[in-house]
């Protein structure tokens, strides 16, 4: 059996966010001789799943490589212990910037061909080749996370039916989830689709809950009690609007503002697009502004409909999907904590006043 048919069988999908079928991405990047960029920069926030791959799996990792392509590159963020991991290696390392969208897929392409570490328009996908913004014509390239890539040579040795005795049929396979923020155990933890939330949050200890984010940037957010009763899956928190995406789990306790906390994340979004489009440029600028008025408790009320708006107008209109990352997590947030959302108006927020006061 090929590698695309077992890799089709098993219903592997991409590892790092997007869940497209690994097998289509194969199949295409053979057509067209593609290189690999294997991926194990860990670009979102809160994710340290790649890094764990390449410190404690790496001769596996190499091997699924070494079945996926011909020509591999590894992209690592630079000065990270998984480039010095992968340089003492012999690894041919492609060393990216630590910001947030230098590690997305077309991001990689345009610095392994001499360009700028920032996405790039396309019209076709990344692995059939195509030209950057200045004209220069791009090989066809596949990139693939490193967590995908792992499960690649897992599959091939030990097969699809293995690999579907985890997770559910619609969601098959071994997942890596990170969990951090208000837990005892931060750290990566092996995990499926199906298991309860709750015993991902017990695993990690986690305590005093107000909210769950999921994903980082490109997530979003679960009330505490809607946390314990859910099921980590696509399908178990669609119900919610979120996917579980990169497998980042942020659990926010009960003395954190989880305005102030949207605030926060979002104002270091404002400082880590690429700067080229619009929305990046302009809008999400603007959305941190108002969400750090908000947080200080002097957002006129009225604002909040010019706010949703704005987070509306920011998906699908940038060359990569940055802005509809921070649109979608915004939004999520402002919902999910809407009774602390009008506490920030009305200038209620206990935590807020705290520290107003604590500046004084």
């Amino acid at each position: 059996m090929s590698l695309v048919a077992l890799l089709d069988d098993a219903g592997l999908t991409g590892r790092g966010g997007a869940r497209f079928p690994t097998s289509i991405k194969l199949k295409s990047a053979l057509e067209t001789g593609a290189d690999l960029i294997v991926n194990a920069c860990d670009g979102e926030i809160g994710v340290h799943k790649d890094a764990l791959v390449v410190a404690e799996h790496l001769d596996a990792l190499q091997h699924g490589a070494d079945l996926l392509a011909r020509r591999v590159q590894w992209a690592a963020h630079r000065g990270s212990a998984t480039e010095r991991r992968l340089r003492n290696a012999g690894l041919r390392v492609l060393p990216v910037p630590s910001r947030y969208v230098a590690s997305e897929e077309s991001a990689l392409v345009s610095l392994l061909h001499g360009g700028r570490a920032r996405p790039i328009m396309r019209q076709a996908p990344i692995s059939t080749g195509g030209k950057d913004a200045q004209g220069r014509r791009l090989r066809p390239t596949l990139v693939l996370n490193a967590e995908t890539v792992w499960r690649v040579s897992q599959i091939e040795r030990h097969g699809a039916a293995w690999f579907r005795g985890y997770g559910t049929a619609e969601e098959p396979g071994p997942r890596l989830v990170t969990m951090g923020g208000n837990v005892d155990r931060p750290g990566v933890y092996d995990s499926e689709a199906g298991v309860p939330m709750r015993d991902l949050l017990e695993a990690a200890g986690a305590v005093d809950v107000r909210g769950v984010g999921i994903s980082g940037m490109s997530g979003g957010w679960l009330r505490g009690r809607d946390a314990w009763a859910a099921t980590w899956s696509d399908a178990g928190l669609a119900p919610y609007g979120i996917p579980t995406g990169t497998g980042a789990v942020h659990v926010l306790g009960r003395s954190a503002c989880p305005v102030d906390h949207l605030a926060q994340i979002a104002t270091f979004a404002a400082g880590e697009s690429a700067g080229q489009c619009g929305p990046c440029m302009f809008g999400v600028p603007a959305v941190a502004s108002q969400l750090e008025r908000l947080a200080d408790g002097v957002l006129p009320a009225e604002e909040m409909l010019d706010l949703h708006h704005r987070l509306g107008m920011l998906p699908g209109r940038g060359a990569c999907r940055f802005p509809d990352g921070v649109s979608r997590f915004v939004a999520s947030g402002l919902r999910t904590f809407s009774a602390e959302v009008d506490a920030h108006l009305a200038g209620e927020c206990v935590l807020m006043q705290e520290r107003a006061g604590a500046t004084r």
